[in-house]
């Protein structure tokens, strides 16, 4: 049997996917740098959690200004694409691409830094989080319903990491604490399981939004806390695979994306942040779970 889930292509230009494709799921797989930097006239870095919503307006973009000829966008957690700006260039494993962006997208406190180092002078919100969910395999085979369950022996939760996803694991963390507190449940337990020193949980290394369904795919985990965008995403490319448990809470904690142009944004920088900030960017972003601002 296949461990390894067989994620679809993920482009603007998809008629680049049509080709040869050189991976290697166990060892050498690129998922998070999309399209032909060498022919695009639009670059975008972009945190990667909503990654589904902003394929989909690249793709919706690039039909209008077909000129582009294709955007090439990375969807990684907010330390990599704030570092590969500050560094002038994308370096993975034996791969250097000396690419800046035209636009940038994160958490306000990351777009803040490159305010701070100039590299911009404003942003905006334009989307935000619907709130967290808990993510099974497909028939829930340990019947997990609620929060408490998560302190069960035979359970094994996997969230984001504390150090390399802070973004991400703070949002998880203060939402099972707040709804500890809600439901009465013992706070310093839970506080205790999701500590960056647990041993019963099992922590990404780097891009939760990739290794938390692949981790519960493999059997290394029996639950995560996600995103209900992420775990919405899960469920309509990964159907046979993961269901979602929704969890009735007033304790969500929410994350809001923020957009600005870099470097003034080029030639197609500031078009493309009028797009994500239209109607038409709201729209898709609600029919991936999550919404306008």
């Amino acid at each position: 049997m296949d461990i390894r889930l067989n994620w679809p292509i993920e482009a603007s230009n998809t008629l680049y996917s049509k080709g040869f494709q050189w991976n290697q799921a166990g060892s050498n797989l690129c998922l998070d740098f999309h399209g032909n930097p060498l022919t695009a006239k639009l670059v975008v870095f972009s945190d990667g959690n909503h990654h589904m919503a902003l394929e989909a307006c690249c793709q919706a973009f690039l039909q209008r200004c077909p000129e582009i000829v294709d955007i090439f966008y990375a969807t990684t957690p907010p330390k990599v694409i704030l570092q590969s700006v500050l560094q002038g260039g994308v370096l993975m494993g034996n791969l250097h691409l000396n690419i800046m962006p035209q636009v940038f997208i994160s958490p306000s406190n990351i777009v803040d830094t490159l305010i701070q180092k100039k590299f911009m002078t404003e942003h905006r919100a334009f989307a935000k989080s619907s709130g967290n969910v808990l993510l099974v395999k497909k028939g829930n085979p340990k019947s997990i319903s609620r929060i408490a369950d998560l302190l069960r022996e035979d359970v094994q939760l996997t969230i984001s990491n504390p150090v390399t996803e802070a973004a991400s694991y703070e949002v998880y963390q203060q939402t099972l604490l707040n709804m500890a507190q809600e439901q009465g449940l013992d706070v310093n337990a839970i506080a205790a399981l999701i500590n960056k020193d647990s041993t019963k949980v099992v922590f990404g290394q780097s891009i939760h939004h990739r290794e938390v369904p692949q981790t519960i795919f493999s059997g290394a985990a029996d639950v995560a806390m996600v995103y209900y965008h992420l775990a919405l995403r899960y469920t309509r490319i990964f159907p046979d695979d993961f269901e979602i448990i929704e969890i009735e809470t007033n304790a969500q904690v929410y994350t809001d994306y923020h957009i600005g142009l870099i470097n003034n944004g080029g030639e197609w920088g500031a078009a493309f942040l009028d797009f994500m900030l239209s109607e038409d960017a709201v729209k898709i972003y609600t029919e991936h779970g999550l919404q306008g601002v």
